[in-house]
């Protein structure tokens, strides 16, 4: 068996067989396949696509490539959620310590930034001592203390896709289906859960940039692992405009501490809600998604979910009195406004705009070796249908330095789009899939 028999057999839009996924995937991590050769079935997998039989395999394949997470001897029940990606997308920040208040174990394995899309693990980073990277025995001993417990990828936990997803986003292979579908799914399948809750985003702020392929997605991820014996509800969720009033590591820590003590924005809010009442109905806690979301509210409003939240932070590391003192004021010195330019109505603020301005800021990242700044980021003042006057304040923003401000204030100013006339509500939650 040879790697360019496969390529060329996936370039011709064959199926490949279990035998021939396993070859390439088992050559790439022990270092026999170049990256080359790794790049080119890629690239042909994204234009000839995969089976549901390929795309499991490989998913399987890409699991049994390291280690998984051993829970046993930990109460369950183990949920955990998972994004596709956004801008401002803190929701999982929120939605964990209001399940864990409600019983449920969020056993969370989560991603740093890349491109415009922000990552959980460079936001916690920005919690002074906060680490996000923790040995087996440690993170079953939060997860079991706290009912949650946040930590990145191991070398040792699917190396397959660790490799995989450095090599696709320089090759422009990101947006394939299958290789998103693997992706995601042999790194939450190794954290442990039992179920699994997939928030799947389309628009311009999305890799999937209309909602027909959002759902061709979340069709994927829901077959694929249920057919790996996972129980799995998608929603496909909007990501035109920014979620929440807060982009930047830092502050998106800061706006979810502010969601737990009851002053969320309301889009925010309808997405963690929504997430967190199917967990809950996983989680065999509620018999329906409204009886779960009502738990939610419930336990949002007793203040556990805050508690657990800053509890959390002292588990791993963080120091919680350092932190709080910080709140509303650790932003870097570099910053700079956005005012309307006209009357009239805001129709949108542009995610894709903003995702890619916040790189500059130092929000985010192009390569994987690029540092983030704590400091960046925006808070928007106003948005998508609010009423504007001529001059007044859409956003603050804040860069890491006075290059990366003056590269990023072109891009937000052309992220604001106006209207004459109130624009119709946009639908935050198109639709709910499961197997």
């Amino acid at each position: 068996m040879r790697a360019v028999d496969i390529i060329m057999n996936k370039r011709a839009g064959k199926e490949l067989s279990r035998e021939e996924i396993g070859f390439l995937i088992g050559g790439y991590v022990a270092g026999e396949i170049p990256d080359y050769q790794v790049s080119a079935w890629a690239m042909a997998v994204f234009f000839r696509g995969m089976s549901p039989a390929e795309t499991a395999a490989l998913t399987e394949l890409m699991l049994k490539s390291g280690t998984t997470m051993d829970l046993s001897g930990i109460s369950g029940p183990f949920v955990d959620k998972h994004s596709t990606g956004g801008v401002g997308d803190k929701t999982s920040l929120i939605l964990a310590p209001i399940v864990a208040a409600l019983g449920i174990k969020d056993p969370m394995m989560s991603g740093r930034a890349l491109g415009h899309t922000g990552g959980t693990l460079d936001k916690l980073d920005a919690i002074p001592g906060y680490r996000t990277s923790l040995d087996i025995a440690e993170f079953r001993r939060i997860l079991a203390k706290d009912g949650f417990a946040m930590t990145g990828q191991t070398k040792d936990i699917v190396p397959a896709d660790r490799l995989l997803y450095a090599l696709r986003d320089v090759t422009g292979t990101v947006e394939s289906i299958p290789l998103i579908t693997a992706s995601i799914l042999s790194k939450k399948v190794a954290e442990g859960a039992d179920a699994l809750v997939f928030d799947v985003k389309f628009g311009s702020g999305a890799f999937m940039k209309d909602a027909a392929d959002g759902e061709k997605l979340a069709r994927s991820l829901v077959d694929t692992g249920t057919a790996m014996g996972k129980r799995i509800i998608a929603l496909l969720t909007d990501m035109n405009e920014p979620l929440g009033n807060m982009m930047g590591n830092f502050l998106e820590v800061e706006e979810s501490l502010d969601c737990l003590e009851g002053n969320g924005a309301v889009d925010l809010m309808e997405v963690t809600l929504e997430l967190a009442a199917r967990m809950v109905v996983l989680g065999g806690k509620a018999k329906d998604a409204a009886e779960g979301r009502r738990l939610c509210e419930d336990a949002l409003a007793s203040g556990k979910p805050r508690d657990l939240f800053l509890a959390n932070i002292a588990s791993q590391g963080g120091d919680v009195k350092k932190f709080l003192d910080l709140r509303g004021t650790y932003r870097s010195p570099v910053s700079a406004e956005i005012r309307a330019e006209k009357s009239g109505f805001l129709s949108r603020i542009d995610a894709w705009k903003v995702g890619h301005a916040g790189v500059d800021l130092g929000v985010g990242r192009n390569r994987t070796e690029d540092a983030v700044s704590p400091t960046a980021g925006i808070q928007f003042h106003r948005k998508g249908g609010s009423p504007v006057a001529a001059g007044d304040l859409i956003m603050t923003v804040w860069a890491k330095d006075e290059a990366g401000l003056a590269a990023a204030l072109p891009q937000l100013r052309e992220a604001v789009e106006y209207s004459n006339q109130k624009p119709p509500a946009g639908q935050l939650i198109l639709k709910e899939i499961q197997s």
